[in-house]
């Protein structure tokens, strides 16, 4: 059966599609990448993939789910930090499709967080879209890449409740794409 994935670096950014698609996690599966988290819903249609930050981690976890299922629309969706002050927190962008009322920008993946966007010729920067993009081309055509602002190039990551927030407020726009 074809799904849809639904690919997160960090749990907290994942926790409203688990909460609002009432997904589960799947505690089953074998060989799993050590940190990765499945969750399923009971119609099998969506699988959410929780991989870690970074490349090794989300590479190993894409590389596994694709291989296992039969995914026909990859969405990977997180925070980003923004090189523009002026752009505020929560603002929700695609950074690889033109959508109808969704703000378009590019973004700069990274494999450590930026302090500063001195080199930084994008508006947006995070730790996973280059290599979610680049794996899941190779499986599937209908890939989506959402982020939302979550700082201004600060180095810590957010708390789980201000992440879980920011993604929260922005689930409207994101389900009509699942």
């Amino acid at each position: 059966m074809s799904k849809t994935l639904i690919h997160c670096a960090l749990l907290s950014e994942a926790q409203t599609f688990i909460n609002f698609l009432k997904l589960t996690q799947n505690n089953t599966i074998q060989n799993l990448p050590i940190g990765t988290k499945i969750y399923e819903d009971k119609d099998e249609k969506i699988l959410l993939l929780v991989s870690g930050i970074g490349k090794e981690k989300t590479i190993e976890a894409l590389e596994f789910v694709y291989k296992n299922y039969n995914i026909t629309k990859a969405i990977n969706i997180g925070i980003a930090g923004c090189s523009d002050s002026s752009i505020k927190i929560g603002t929700f962008f695609c950074t690889n499709k033109l959508l109808k009322e969704i703000n378009f920008a590019s973004i700069t993946t990274v494999d450590t967080p930026l302090e500063s966007d001195e080199d930084l010729e994008t508006l947006l920067v995070d730790m996973e879209a280059k290599y979610f993009l680049e794996i899941s081309k190779k499986y599937c055509d209908n890939c989506f890449i959402f982020k939302v602002v979550s700082d201004h190039l600060d180095i810590e990551i957010p708390k789980k409740s201000f992440i879980i927030s920011l993604i929260q407020n922005v689930y409207p726009k994101i389900k009509i794409y699942l």
